[in-house]
């Protein structure tokens, strides 16, 4: 549990603004692509948003969900269950959306593009009650 916490810590500390492209809208640019259209997921995932990421980061990401409106809301990364009890090391994850206002953590057996069990870890660029930006 204390190496969670430290990724946890970790994430939180390394947010940074975007120096390569602007990020804060959607679509982001540069090497990020639509994950919808790299995996079979829907456009909009309710709870995340629309989600891009830059293929050669995966399975961790960072991945960038966006709300209907095209604001970034959060960066998550999926990080494999195995590479955690690995004690596999993440030191140079970066949070392109910048100031990180909460950070949610939690666990998922798996889905397309990320089939193996793992855990999101979702920074959140907005206030806890604007995450209802993505619910739906």
């Amino acid at each position: 549990m204390r190496s969670i916490a430290a990724a946890i810590a970790i994430l939180a500390v390394t947010a940074l603004p975007a120096a390569a492209q602007n990020v804060m809208k959607s679509p982001p640019g540069g090497d990020y692509k639509k994950v919808s259209e790299l995996v079979k997921l829907p456009d909009f995932l309710p709870g995340l948003g629309q989600l891009f990421v830059d293929p050669k980061t995966l399975p961790a990401g960072p991945f960038l969900a966006y709300d209907h409106t095209g604001k970034l809301v959060s960066t998550i990364y999926m990080i494999p269950l195995k590479d955690m009890q690995d004690q596999k090391k993440f030191d140079d994850l970066k949070s392109p959306g910048g100031k990180v206002d909460h950070v949610s953590m939690y666990y998922n057996a798996g889905h397309p593009g990320v089939p193996d069990p793992h855990y999101h870890v979702v920074l959140w660029h907005v206030s806890k009650a604007q995450e209802s930006l993505v619910a739906k």
